[in-house]
């Protein structure tokens, strides 16, 4: 079975804003927990100053334990460069895909964590295995029922309604199997005391569907949704045309 590449690349950018989650309070004022959740817009101009207010914040406060992201894949990591370290050799180590993820969007919050020398860690899945996770259906049983049919249809207007019926599945798949991993990753980072940050999209955060429903249960874990910003984009019609649609 072919899957379109834009319908399993397309962020899920439609979904922001309908989770009913907390919404961006200031760093200062939060309460203290294991794991902040920051679900973006990943084309939102504004989100990337909020991620860097919030690392910021905590790392001068002595509460940032790591910073985790969607933006680089699993298994990588900065733990092994020095504060002062540049930013190419950051990028380097994370292994960032400049083609998926504008560096100068992450870089301030990405530069903040190594600079206050907390490590950042890549938390999506790796690419290879993200079609192994289609063809995974143990991973349907990660979630219960309702939020399994929750994430499919996610996925079905998250991507337009452009997709077949018979690919959703094996697609929501991988947007499980993306959870999971996150969720991994952010355990590993967490310390006594001390807040994991992990920056991925909206949808991922979600606690009905997302990463929340994967992490421990011995952490404290606030998933904040950071208000969705019109940008003027027809993301169903960029989407059309990438898939030869009329």
């Amino acid at each position: 079975m072919r899957f379109p590449a834009a319908a399993v690349l397309l962020p899920l950018l439609l979904l922001a804003g309908c989770s009913g989650i907390p919404r961006d309070p200031e760093p200062a004022s939060a309460p203290a927990v294991d794991v902040l959740l920051l679900g973006e817009q990943h084309d939102a101009a504004g989100h990337a100053r909020t991620h860097e207010r919030w690392v910021t914040t905590l790392a001068d406060q002595g509460r940032l334990a790591g910073l985790a992201l969607e933006m680089a894949e699993q298994g990588t990591s900065t733990a092994k460069l020095q504060p002062t370290a540049s930013e190419q050799q950051v990028q380097l180590a994370l292994r960032w895909n400049r083609a998926a993820w504008p560096w100068q969007r992450y870089a301030p919050a990405v530069m903040a964590a190594v600079r206050a020398g907390v490590p950042v860690a890549g938390a999506n899945l790796p690419k290879d295995r993200q079609r192994q996770a289609m063809r995974d259906d143990l991973l349907d049983g990660r979630l219960p029922p309702p939020a399994l049919a929750a994430q499919r249809q996610a996925v079905r207007e998250g991507h337009c309604d452009l997709v077949p019926a018979e690919q959703i599945p094996p697609m929501a798949r991988i947007q499980i199997a993306r959870d999971v991993a996150m969720a991994h990753t952010v355990a590993s980072l967490a310390r006594p005391g001390k807040t994991v940050v992990l920056l991925a999209g909206a949808g991922h955060v979600r606690p009905d569907v997302g990463v929340p429903l994967h992490l421990p249960a011995t952490l404290s874990v606030r998933p904040v949704e950071l208000p969705r910003e019109e940008t003027g984009r027809d993301y169903c019609a960029e989407l059309r045309k990438q898939m030869g649609k009329p």
